[in-house]
């Protein structure tokens, strides 16, 4: 595989793109730093097909990303590869307002043909090259130039090593015939919006007690308003506030800025500073939360109960069993509140009831739930066995054999 150390210039971009642009497939991978902003500072990067592979310098002065960013997300000729892709997607998104497509990422994959749930990219090279990455530079400031030798090295080896694996993914995918199993996520990845930043939408991430629509409110009026002062600061949302601050804020409003001096998690300086002020003036200007918004009082509307925990139980060992005889991941067969959605007796709109899932597990989960499905200890292992055969089987057990007596002796003996 050629390798191109660092490209810093558009001419010789363009070229790349130009070549990569006729493969089937391009490995991605980014360099970021994020830890001191809101947006996350794109630094470095790395792409690779079979033949060549590159690091490319988003901070050189004059670089046209124009013709890169076409190839990721306008060339649907080209399947983008990635591992635990979502950083790297919501930073092209931010980039272009688009997300890449068709997209593969090969954590995801792993999931159908192993019982990894969140393999790491380190044992993903080692499991399958056998290779052992240097961590050194993992946690190196990206942002900081020039880029040492073994910085670009290090890069460029997440995309060269992903080239290899590839192939032999897609190989084991298509032997067991899982590749459909992995449509559904892979659409979900590249979703945008999963990545589009709506700030009257921020406050769904914060955990407050109380379902008070007044509270409600003015924990979203405060959260958005979280979300535009650090964008247009460019820091991170927790050095506005935290969390529990707003949650502090919404359920105990300050009556005066000068109390905002007393909230756990702000500084004395609020109580007459211009960010104090406008905090105050946001809670003022909330409104409680409509009926349509409010939060469902269980999840997904589905209350167990005692027994039903009992059943949500017996459905995640019958999980555990099955992810186990197949060698695949539990996560990618069901969820936990999909497994409680069974147990409630909800049986609309529970994705393991529907597709490839139903045929696999589900089926199976409908029958314990219904009565039809044992579990039985097998050679010391924990199987599951269908009501009916283990039934069968007790019979032939218990039935006596045929004796019809010893051949009885000769007239005349």
């Amino acid at each position: 595989m050629k390798i191109h150390k660092l490209i810093t210039t558009s001419d010789a971009l363009a070229e790349l793109c130009e070549r990569l642009a006729k493969s089937e497939f391009v490995c991605v991978d980014t360099e970021f730093m994020r830890e001191s902003t809101y947006w996350p500072e794109l630094c470095l990067i790395q792409i690779a097909d079979e033949k060549e592979a590159a690091a490319i310098d988003p901070m050189a002065d004059g670089l046209d990303m124009t013709p890169l960013l076409d190839l990721l997300v306008d060339n649907e000729d080209v399947l983008k590869i990635f591992h635990a892709g979502g950083q790297d997607v919501e930073i092209i998104y931010n980039l272009t307002g688009k997300t890449p497509h068709p997209i593969f990422d090969t954590q995801i994959a792993m999931m159908a043909i192993s019982q990894s749930e969140q393999i790491g990219y380190s044992n993903l090279v080692e499991s399958w090259l056998g290779l052992v990455i240097d961590k050194g530079a993992r946690f190196t400031d990206w942002s900081r130039r020039p880029l040492t030798e073994r910085q670009i090295e290090y890069a460029i080896g997440d995309v060269t090593h992903l080239a290899k694996i590839f192939p032999k993914i897609l190989k084991r995918l298509i032997k067991t015939k899982r590749g459909v199993w992995l449509n559904a996520e892979m659409e979900k990845l590249a979703d945008p919006e999963n990545y589009r930043n709506d700030a009257s939408l921020a406050w769904h991430r914060i955990k407050a007690a109380g379902r008070n629509p007044a509270m409600l409110g003015r924990l979203k009026a405060i959260a958005a308003w979280r979300e535009h002062e650090a964008q247009d600061k460019n820091i991170p949302r927790g050095r506005i506030a935290r969390d529990e601050t707003l949650a502090d804020i919404a359920s105990h409003p300050p009556k005066t800025q000068a109390d905002l001096a007393k909230v756990r998690g702000l500084s004395a300086g609020w109580k007459d500073n211009e960010i104090g002020r406008r905090l105050m003036q946001t809670l003022a200007d909330a409104q409680p939360l409509s009926e349509e918004e409010m939060p469902a009082k269980t999840p997904r509307g589905a209350p167990l109960g005692k027994e039903g925990a009992l059943v949500a139980d017996l459905l995640k060992l019958l999980l555990k069993i099955r992810a186990r005889e197949i060698d695949v991941a539990a996560r990618l067969l069901a969820r936990s509140d999909d497994l409680e959605l069974l147990a409630a007796g909800v049986r609309k709109g529970v994705s393991l009831l529907e597709g490839w899932r139903y045929e696999v597990f589900g089926k199976d989960a409908l029958d314990l739930v219904e009565g039809k499905l044992a579990f039985a200890v097998v050679n010391g292992r924990l199987k599951m066995t269908h009501v009916d055969e283990l039934h069968e089987g007790m019979r032939e057990a218990n039935t006596p054999e045929t004796d019809d007596g010893p051949e009885p002796e000769s007239e005349g003996a």
